[in-house]
């Protein structure tokens, strides 16, 4: 049986075809396509068990962080060959989680997640020192590009803009929901960095929590407001522009360079030059220059060495508008890599996995002279 096509919500901006449908257990499946394109998609032909029930979120009362609790993750695939990767699009003799026999970009919801679930609103910390409530939110997958064996850097600007298109949808369609207070958009890329799909993907991560490292920011953020009349924000992106030793590459729209204190040896901060919240406000212009500067920094990132650079990709969007002090927080990426050198990783010592102090083997001055000198194809 065909399964329904639903039609999408009206998203700020959406220059894609966007399809909506299900997979055999029930789970939603997004195509985009570029403008023009028609897509009758097929039906999923697999027998699924039914998705899994929310595990649990812990919360650390000595912190005021919350731990996700999912043990249905311990059945996901594992770096699986080619000719069974669950992320291709499906042939006769390799049925996926993507359908059709080609596609552009998909999302689809993960068939492992760590949230999963709807709950009445975000979620709170009780009165006992042991907390221990259903890990509501959403987990899903993007896939880049159906081809297996390239990375985003290897992308279009055509490719990587669809892509810019679906990551601001999904923030925008799932911020709507009463339990999501955050959406996150992130890719890791390489083994040494925890990889376990080679295909090239990206997750998005819908959180019923501000996240740790985003209150932080909130912290600073409001308390730099309150010292100086200033958003901290702004003022680190023109004074990293004015001095310009660590930038690495600019348009008329972004800026990208390694901050002044780098906790990682090759690391790399992208933003936009006017201030915005998140993705879905990024204008169309803006995410034009976006995918090409996007591009180009991916592309330093990988001839720092020899062989092609592991990293983390994460955007920082502003949580929900009713927490208190997002109005400072501002859109941007974070790049990263744990490698040192050709032959050696960074590994987190006692000090930085124990207490989160972080030392660096790279000058971060150094760091941003090496990729203003990479060259880009």
């Amino acid at each position: 049986m065909r399964p329904a096509v639903t039609p999408a919500p009206a998203g700020p901006r959406l220059t894609a075809v966007r399809t909506d449908t299900r997979l055999a257990d029930g789970r939603t499946l997004i195509y985009y396509d570029p403008p023009g394109t028609h897509r009758d998609p097929p039906p999923d032909p697999r027998e699924l068990p039914s998705p899994p029930e929310p595990g649990e979120a812990r919360f650390d009362p000595r912190t005021g962080e919350w731990v996700i609790v999912a043990t249905h993750r311990q059945t996901r695939s594992f770096l699986p060959s080619a000719d069974h990767c669950p992320l291709c699009p499906s042939t006769p003799g390799n049925q996926t989680e993507i359908p059709a026999s080609d596609y552009t970009v998909v999302v689809f919801a993960n068939r492992f997640p760590a949230l999963t679930g709807h709950g009445a609103g975000p979620i709170e910390p009780g009165d006992s020192l042991f907390t221990a409530v259903p890990a509501v939110g959403r987990c899903e997958v993007i896939c880049f590009d159906p081809r297996h064996d390239v990375a985003f850097a290897d992308l279009s600007v055509e490719q990587t803009r669809l892509v810019i298109e679906a990551w601001a949808d999904r923030t925008a369609e799932l911020s709507t929901r009463p339990d999501v207070v955050q959406v996150f958009c992130f890719e890791n890329r390489g083994e040494e960095i925890g990889v376990t799909q080679h295909h090239p993907h990206g997750q998005i991560y819908a959180y019923p929590v501000v996240v740790p490292r985003t209150a932080r920011m909130i912290e600073r953020a409001v308390a730099y407001r309150r010292a100086h009349g200033r958003n901290l924000f702004e003022d680190l992106v023109a004074m990293e522009l004015a001095d310009g030793a660590r930038v690495v590459c600019t348009n008329e729209d972004w800026v990208a360079f390694v901050p002044f204190a780098a906790k990682w040896p090759y690391e790399v901060h992208l933003y936009p030059r006017v201030r915005v919240p998140n993705l879905p406000s990024v204008g169309p212009d803006e995410r034009d220059s976006l995918a090409e500067i996007y591009l180009e920094v991916l592309r330093r990132f990988n001839r720092l060495f020899p062989t092609p650079t592991p990293y983390v990709a994460a955007w920082h969007q502003a949580p929900r508008a009713d927490v208190p002090g997002v109005a400072e927080l501002a859109l941007h990426l974070e790049l990263f890599t744990n490698r040192r050198s050709p032959t050696a990783l960074k590994y987190l010592g006692g000090t930085e996995a124990g207490m989160d102090m972080f030392s660096n083997d790279v000058v971060p001055e150094q760091a941003a002279q090496r990729l203003r000198d990479a060259v880009v194809a």
